[in-house]
């Protein structure tokens, strides 16, 4: 199933199965939970991001040939940083450039999103994909200046500006993906394909991921794993490619689709 979430023309907030023709029917209950389809065509004013986090965990260095585009040895272990939930953008609305804390090399990454859906802690790689809901397009933009100069040796502050986590269009449930480490993955900006690759190049697949990031630990219902971005980032190539203002960049996934975002910029801060 294909579940969308969507603002009506009152203002409210539902979820929707998105239908072959591109329609909606609205769906009831919690998608967390017990829901299902009415049948009802869905008033969709508005796509929302497909799902509203409880938390945002992000791997970095996931993919073989991304880290050997920046030169970067094979981790051992995951590597896991965090972005605010204030991040998220839903498809179709802007990435907005940062300008009070300004940054003039802002990134693309196409990512393959997880969205848990039970409490999952301490799960063997083994019965992972059971704790998930389904999977969605992720888009963690990176301002590379903060991440890596300007940033204290952390990566949060460079990865969690506002809308620098686009998500959508739809979340697409397990029964459609079942092996989520077999699909086709790219960026195309402004017409032009960035990154073309496919999700087997993960150095540590989606079970793995699951397994380590419950270690300990109590992922809730709602968690959005961002599993790595493929080579081709605007940061590697020569010269740089980052954002600017007037640009589209899309993330396409197969069997989930394409999230598509202008780029503007922030207002001049206000002098006070």
């Amino acid at each position: 199933m294909r579940l969308i979430r969507y603002q009506d023309a009152a203002g409210r907030v539902h979820h929707g199965r998105l239908q072959d023709d591109g329609t909606a029917t609205r769906v009831e209950g919690d998608v967390f939970g017990a829901y299902r389809d009415t049948g009802q065509a869905a008033d969709v004013a508005k796509t929302l991001a497909p799902v509203w986090p409880t938390d945002i965990l992000c791997i970095g260095l996931n993919y073989r040939k991304h880290a050997a585009e920046g030169n970067q040895p094979i981790p051992e272990h995951p590597i896991l940083f965090m972005k605010n939930l204030g991040t998220v953008q839903n498809p179709g609305d802007p990435i907005i450039l940062p300008r009070r804390l300004r940054s003039d090399r802002v990134d693309y990454e196409c990512e393959l999103a997880v969205v848990i859906g039970k409490p999952c802690q301490n799960v063997s790689r083994a019965h992972a994909l059971s704790y998930v809901l389904g999977y969605t397009c992720a888009n963690d933009v990176s301002a590379r200046d903060w991440q890596l100069n300007w940033g204290g040796g952390q990566w949060c502050r460079g990865k969690t500006f506002a809308t620098f986590c686009p998500l959508g269009p739809c979340l697409v449930t397990t029964d459609e993906i079942p092996n989520p480490n077999d699909l086709a993955i790219k960026t195309i900006l402004n017409g032009q394909v960035m990154q073309d690759w496919n999700t087997n190049d993960m150095i540590f697949d989606v079970p793995a991921l699951i397994e380590f990031l419950s270690g300990s630990t109590l992922l809730l219902p709602g968690t959005v794993i961002l599993t790595g971005t493929p080579h081709g980032v605007g940061a590697a190539r020569k010269p740089p490619v980052f954002l600017q203002p007037g640009d589209t960049v899309t993330v396409e996934i197969e069997k989930i689709g394409a999230l598509t975002n202008p780029v503007t910029e922030q207002e001049p801060p206000t002098q006070v």
